[in-house]
């Protein structure tokens, strides 16, 4: 076995509540991601679905170092993310880049394409002249499907499709080898989501890349992803090999999320058993005790109340968190 590309251990993100304007305080937080490990292996995508704001892509976020950690660690080719200084803090950021979720809000209105793509060239010193920064330019732009001719542009003059490609090509700039793909078809059209997740395969294919994919749609996870992680409310509730999650789910969460995906086949939509789920989603200010899950499992005990549930591992590379599975 080789060493995973990403390790994650303990990973927890809590933002502060602050109140008082002369004085300030902190009267509470928000526990966005709570205790979570995984690793990723090389030339894996890692798929992490859950509810909008059970912290998918604070998580992502964390990991790279955007946002500093409440406490864990996160190790990337073997480099700590939150330990690394000076240079091996570049090595790291240069090796880890992200594909952010709104193409319209994640480019410079006021940068052409030439300068967006070429940012992380400039950072991590990786060009010399001004041709060979533009010669790179078109090269990425190729790769991704988009016209090199096109350089000078400003981002106001693609379509939705076409800036996020812009996106990803601005992340491939500095040749990494981990990309978190933060909900990256969410705010394109239908017809051309199928594009994009083509284009990140490809890209995966041929540049050896290994991919944190954080999704809202699970078939298209289904599709993309060699693993799949599900969340609820900051913790990770169950983690398991595609195939083996969406044939045999564990954890009552992940039943509920996979009984809402649309059958295609009318007559097997009609005879499926849905899981519906009274009450809403608990605040992540003050989580419920024991099971975060239990004020809405239709299965839940006494011992789901007032006892955490331990993270461990059932089946061969099948985890879950919940009392009520046996091995």
């Amino acid at each position: 076995m080789t060493e995973p590309l990403v390790r994650v251990e303990n990973l927890t993100k809590h933002f502060p509540i602050r109140k008082g304007m002369l004085i300030e305080r902190v009267v509470g937080a928000v526990q966005a991601v709570d205790n979570i490990s995984f690793t990723i292996n090389r030339g894996e995508t890692l798929g992490m679905v859950g509810e909008s704001g059970c912290g998918k892509t604070t998580a992502g976020r964390t990991l790279l170092g955007l946002y500093p950690a409440t406490s864990g660690k996160t190790i990337i080719d073997g480099h700590s993310v939150y330990e690394a200084r000076g240079s091996e803090l570049m090595k790291v950021r240069r090796k880890a880049q992200m594909i952010f979720q709104d193409p319209y809000a994640s480019l410079n209105p006021r940068w052409t394409v030439n300068s967006i793509v070429s940012e992380p060239l400039r950072v991590h010193n990786l060009i010399n002249t001004r041709k060979e920064r533009d010669e790179r330019v078109k090269e990425l732009l190729e790769l991704v499907g988009l016209n090199a001719r096109h350089i000078n542009r400003f981002p106001h003059e693609f379509s939705g499709g076409q800036r996020q490609r812009i996106g990803i090509a601005r992340a491939l700039a500095s040749e990494p080898l981990f990309v978190v793909c933060d909900e990256p078809i969410s705010a394109l059209d239908v017809s051309i989501q199928a594009q994009v997740v083509n284009l990140l395969e490809k890209l995966q294919d041929q540049l050896g890349l290994t991919y944190l994919f954080v999704a809202h749609d699970l078939s298209m996870v289904r599709h993309i992803c060699d693993r799949v992680a599900v969340m609820y409310l900051g913790v990770m509730v169950e983690l398991a090999e595609r195939d083996e999650l969406y044939e045999n789910p564990l954890h009552p969460y992940t039943k509920a999320l996979l009984s809402a995906v649309p059958v295609p086949d009318p007559r097997k939509e009609r005879e499926r058993k849905r899981v519906i789920l009274s009450g809403d989603v608990p605040s992540p200010i003050n989580p419920p005790s024991g099971c975060r899950f239990h004020p809405r499992c239709p299965v839940a005990v006494e011992r789901c109340k007032a006892e955490v549930p331990e993270w461990r591992e059932v089946r061969p590379g099948h985890h879950v968190a919940c009392h009520l599975v046996e091995k």
